[in-house]
């Protein structure tokens, strides 16, 4: 087993975990808000291949691109439209975050404890237990996925007036599962993302702390993060694209900033539908941004991570010492 899984299981009791996780998940989401609402606009822009769809007299995408897109939301919207959904999506990585990583160190524990002949390699270890811990953050914060996606399809109209607002609206008009719409197209994504992601971080992060030229302030584990991120990202972004259309789909569906979103009612039905009428193209849109955000989301994750957790078990370690000092 390698240093580095070693370091994320037995590192810290269960409360240190998920409190690391959740300070790591709030300090990403702050940093990549703004990418977020640029990648979900791109990802919900409809251009058919056969006829460009108009939006408010605007023939063809009204978004060209991760500069474009910044600069009309900017002029459009202010500084603030940058951090539209941010509420919903801070409380989704508070939650992600803990649950995430509480999920990991306990499947992994669990996997180790199996006697052979039933035991598992370290990177089999590593996959399983992180396509687990993705699996289980995402249906617990979903709903708060959900939210923060229809506040960043919002444009210069507001939607929704307040997220209390928007939890009645859905509640009323489209039921308990309305809150729950692409939960399938999630787990789909999230099983293999987290589960390559976890055991690209395990097995790079060793290789780049022994690097001749170390990198300073643990940069290691940030590198080690991006190149996991960007790899595993790209395999299943597809499934990202089918998520955001679907989330957005209800009563509301129309008066988003995209108002030709097409009616969609399932994960294959969607995937088959944006390649037959946007082509490949459209599976990716978004990608570059997506990687832009995936890139330094994933880095400040595990490096807060690491981070947050060696200072709690300093912190331990120096409260046990002074217990000690004053039972002598």
């Amino acid at each position: 087993m390698s240093e580095g899984v070693a370091s994320l299981k037995h590192e810290g009791s269960q409360r240190q975990v998920a409190a690391a996780g959740a300070v790591a998940g709030l300090v990403s989401r702050f940093v990549i808000a703004p990418l977020d609402v640029i990648k979900i606009r791109l990802q919900l822009q409809v251009h058919s291949l056969s006829d460009p769809l108009s939006h408010r007299g605007v023939d063809g995408p009204i978004y060209k691109g991760t500069i474009g897109t910044l600069k009309r939301i900017l002029r459009e919207e202010g500084l603030t439209g940058l951090w539209k959904g941010n509420i919903p999506a801070e409380a989704m990585y508070l939650a992600y975050g803990s649950v995430q990583f509480s999920a990991y160190k306990y499947v992994s524990q669990l996997l180790e404890a199996l006697p052979p002949p039933y035991s598992l390699p370290g990177p089999a270890n590593s996959f399983i237990s992180g396509a687990a811990a993705g699996a289980a953050a995402t249906t617990a914060t979903y709903p708060l996925d959900l939210l923060r996606t229809r506040f960043a399809a919002q444009g210069p109209d507001r939607v929704y007036a307040s997220l209390i607002v928007s939890i009645r609206h859905i509640a009323q008009h489209e039921g308990p599962a309305g809150f729950f719409r692409g939960l399938g197209a999630g787990v789909s994504q999230i099983v293999p993302y987290m589960g390559l992601f976890f055991a690209g971080y395990e097995g790079l992060k060793p290789v780049m702390a022994s690097l001749s030229v170390p990198l300073p302030f643990g940069t290691s584990d940030a590198a080690a993060g991006i190149m996991a991120s960007v790899l595993s990202k790209t395999a299943v972004y597809p499934l990202d694209t089918t998520r955001k259309r679907l989330q957005v789909q209800g009563p509301m569906r129309s008066q988003y900033v995209h108002r030709n979103i097409p009616l969609y009612t399932g994960v294959v039905s969607t995937l088959l539908h944006i390649s037959k009428h946007e082509g490949r193209r459209g599976l990716y849109r978004g990608l570059t941004v997506g990687l832009l955000k995936a890139a330094p989301a994933s880095a400040v994750t595990m490096w807060t991570y690491e981070r947050a957790m060696a200072l709690m078990l300093r912190y331990e370690a120096e409260a046990r010492g002074a217990r000690g000092a004053r039972g002598a």
